[in-house]
């Protein structure tokens, strides 16, 4: 496989996502389901939005790396979120995102839209991935 990231504007490098990713000769793609904050239990996160991202990404990475996939075999991201401001805002947690995304060299198009309410009450963040090898 050979990815190939499209950016003809580079205002977006820091915000850890790809304006388009090209992929040639894939093997396999792997079409994960919107990834919340609840745990191995089924229990939905309480916590702030740092919190509840963190477990995302966190569950994201599981579904991912136990399908056989690396996290940089992503090419797709989709973050679903209930409160933009505390997402984005000042004091805002994006940067569990940013970093997250960074840390395992993931090149992906990426797509954030605000929605009025989650799977569960208390839900603030949900990530949907689509990776390829």
């Amino acid at each position: 496989m050979e990815k190939r990231a499209i950016n003809p504007w580079q205002w977006q490098a820091h915000s850890g996502y790809q304006q388009a990713v090209e992929v040639s000769q894939p093997s396999a793609t792997l079409y994960c389901a919107g990834q919340a904050a609840i745990d191995a239990q089924g229990t939905p996160s309480t916590g702030d939005m740092r919190a509840q991202l963190q477990q995302v990404l966190s569950n994201v990475e599981q579904v991912v790396t136990t399908a056989g996939y690396q996290c940089r075999d992503i090419v797709q991201l989709r973050v679903y979120t209930t409160d933009t401001a505390a997402l984005f805002g000042e004091g805002g947690s994006f940067d569990v995102f940013t970093d997250w995304v960074a840390r395992h060299g993931i090149q992906a198009a990426a797509t954030m839209v605000e929605v009025n309410f989650l799977a569960y009450e208390g839900l603030q963040v949900e990530v949907e991935a689509t990776a390829v090898r």
